[in-house]
């Protein structure tokens, strides 16, 4: 990777936010290229440098926001969700959040916590010409669709820059976060000496975590203690935008998807059949009704 360091560094393949330096891995990819032509942090990547992007006129971008452990090749290409949103005809923003896929992973614990990591996506879709949303243009705003962990932040987000987020699509959301009840000390005994985890919860966490040679299990260890000190209360900040929230009927956290439903004036739930939380996010009809859902 090259040391080169700048708010738009292609050979680096990684974005600097604005007086800070997270090294986030952000790509754009156009409408009907389906996971080609991708743009890296708003320039075409094989440039050697650029300015910030310009979003296609007519094309709302979507922000896509990858779960915990996972990345944005692992969430969104692998399992189609680029090839149908850019097939759509949406340009599709994605970023891998510090400490997973292609992004660094930071020393310092605040680079991993929930309002930081929003502070960043603020500044990466400035960057990337993502304007204020207007009535009369098309082309205005961003949709956002998060899973998982993303969703959490997707929540947060839209509830923050409504003069942003148009629409909004939350996948495998609940009302409580799993990470805020993850036991970090007996998984770094685990990680130490092999000690039993005694929380099923946690032991499943991590063993997703080190399934995934990709990652930085300390990286993901301290977000989950940022993401522990900042606990998610979806009442204190509601988005306002349209939403649909979707879950697969043999996911625990289907059973809050009510509650987060009520929260909001603009939601709607949508609930997957013998779908789970692992295999919801490769559903047919989870990217058909999300796509249809956006094109509102």
């Amino acid at each position: 990777m090259s040391a080169e360091h700048g708010r738009h560094s292609a050979p680096a393949r990684s974005h600097t936010v604005e007086g800070t330096d997270p090294r986030l891995h952000v790509e754009s990819h156009d409408p009907g290229a389906g996971d080609a032509a991708v743009t890296v942090d708003g320039v075409p990547s094989s440039a050697a440098g650029g300015a910030p992007a310009t979003l296609h006129a007519t094309s709302r971008p979507v922000l896509l926001l990858h779960g915990f452990a996972s990345s944005a090749k692992l969430n969104w290409s692998d399992t189609g969700w680029l090839t149908a949103l850019t097939e759509a005809g949406r340009r599709v923003i994605t970023v891998d959040l510090p400490g997973h896929g292609l992004s660094a992973a930071p020393e310092d614990l605040d680079s991993y916590s929930p309002s930081r990591i929003r502070a960043d996506l603020l500044q990466i879709v400035a960057d990337m010409g993502v304007r204020p949303l207007a009535a009369d243009d098309g082309g205005s705003g961003l949709d956002v669709v998060g899973y998982s962990l993303g969703s959490r932040l997707a929540w947060e987000f839209g509830a923050t820059q409504p003069e942003l987020v148009h629409r909004m699509v939350l996948g495998g959301p609940g009302a409580a976060d799993p990470l805020a009840a993850f036991d970090v000390v007996a998984a770094q005994r685990y990680l130490a000496d092999g000690t039993p985890i005694a929380d099923r919860s946690t032991a499943q966490l991590l063993r997703m975590a080190l399934s995934l040679p990709h990652n930085n299990i300390f990286a993901l260890l301290s977000l989950v203690e940022a993401i522990k000190a900042e606990p998610f209360t979806p009442s204190e900040a509601v988005p306002r935008m349209p939403m649909l929230l979707v879950a697969g009927d043999q996911d625990d956290r289907a059973a809050t998807l009510p509650e987060l439903t009520a929260l909001a004036p603009h939601a709607e739930q949508l609930v997957l059949a013998g779908r789970d939380h692992i295999n919801a996010v490769t559903s047919r009809a989870f990217k058909d009704s999300a796509i249809a859902f956006l094109a509102g």
